[in-house]
């Protein structure tokens, strides 16, 4: 068995190594017999050995340092989130609605006027451009008119006919009293000759039924000349008649409003009440909203509200309550619990002005109702969650 005795420089002493109990000495005098070289390379590893287990050593205590630091680091980092976690859902969290309004939504609804024929046709003209607008009285679509004109030139013609004959007939039965006053004087000669017995029976018999048949002759004639009277009336009804439907073949805006659609093109056949094209009064527009049974009781007619779109975020539309309907929406058919009174709604139309035309028809919208008109608007309208 070797030993080796280390210098305090660090390094073995090649002077102080036993090798089988004998022990040789050299300090400071001459060197002693040199060590075997194996016993040189087993001190040299045991060196880098003990040197590795101290780099070990220090790596692994710098490595439970740095998870430390990292534990540490994790455990902060978790408490600030955490931290920031419960301020941002305080801050989030939704503020309680205002006791004194309540919060509806639904679509924007407009009165539409949808513009027709009243008599079929082929279809000349429509002046009708989605989302244009008209003012009341603007010329909008038209028809073939010469179906009217036809009939109107037909009782033109009838009714001048007509009164030709009227004509005709007048001067027939003027000529006819002039005949039956003529035969009423023969008749009365003739009678005062036969009472003086200057003329016979037979004969005055003759000249009562000239007479007769004088007066039966007028009657016939004004009996025409009423028949020609008619027909001439007819005629003229006939007359504006077509000149009605000429009229009617042009349609007018009814409304001041725009165009909501457009139904029908050029060239078309249509038939008499046939849409050609949907208008829209956007002056005035409509919100209907359901609110919860137990709020129906705080709804009155003409009570403020405010309305509010996407396209116009932070602007609030002045509207009021205009109808409250007599009858729950969405119910249960039959409601046998309490808590299914809870889900009564009915329904309530809100009215706003909309001048300059804001307001679209079927734009989602939502409306606040202040029932309680003491307490005022709130500073801040927000749709509950």
């Amino acid at each position: 068995m070797t030993d080796i005795c280390w210098s305090p420089a660090g390094r073995p002493d090649p002077g102080d190594v036993t090798d089988a109990g004998h022990r040789r000495t050299s300090r400071g005098g001459a060197p002693s017999q040199a060590a075997p070289e194996g016993v040189s390379n087993l001190a040299a590893g045991r060196l880098q050995d003990q040197r590795i287990g101290a780099g070990e050593r220090v790596r692994r205590q710098g490595v439970r340092i740095q998870g430390r630091r990292l534990t540490v680091l994790v455990a902060a980092g978790l408490i600030l989130v955490a931290a920031g976690s419960a301020v941002a859902f305080w801050r989030l969290q939704p503020a309680p609605a205002p006791a004194q309004v309540i919060y509806g939504s639904g679509r924007i609804e407009v009165d539409e006027v949808r513009v027709s024929f009243e008599l079929p046709g082929r279809l000349l003209e429509n002046h009708a451009t989605e989302g244009a607008g008209l003012q009341a009285g603007a010329p909008l679509a038209s028809i073939d008119p010469s179906d009217a004109r036809l009939l109107m030139n037909r009782a033109a013609a009838q009714r001048a006919a007509a009164g030709q004959t009227v004509a005709q007939v007048s001067s027939q039965i003027d000529l006819a009293r002039h005949h039956a006053a003529s035969a009423r004087a023969d008749l009365s000669r003739y009678e005062a000759l036969a009472r003086e017995g200057y003329v016979t029976a037979q004969r005055l018999d003759v000249v009562r039924n000239a007479h007769q048949a004088a007066v039966d002759q007028i009657s016939l004639l004004e009996a025409r000349r009423g028949e020609a009277a008619a027909q001439a009336e007819a005629a003229s009804q006939t007359l504006a008649l077509g000149r009605s439907q000429l009229i009617r073949t042009h349609i007018a805006s009814p409304i001041s409003g725009a165009v909501l659609e457009r139904l029908a093109e050029p060239g078309e056949v249509i038939v008499a009440g046939q849409p050609v094209a949907v208008l829209a009064n956007l002056s005035r527009v409509r919100l209907r909203v359901f609110v919860r049974e137990p709020d129906l009781g705080k709804v009155r007619l003409g009570a403020p509200a405010r309305l509010r779109v996407d396209a116009f975020p932070g602007r609030d539309f002045v509207a009021r309550v205009a109808r409250v309907d007599a009858q729950a929406q969405f119910t249960p058919r039959d409601i046998h619990m309490q808590d299914e009174r809870g889900r009564t709604v009915y329904g309530v139309t809100l009215e706003a002005g909309n001048p300059d035309g804001l307001l679209k028809p079927g734009m989602p919208a939502d409306a606040w109702i202040l029932w309680d008109a003491s307490a005022g608007w709130p500073d801040r309208l927000a749709v509950p969650e």
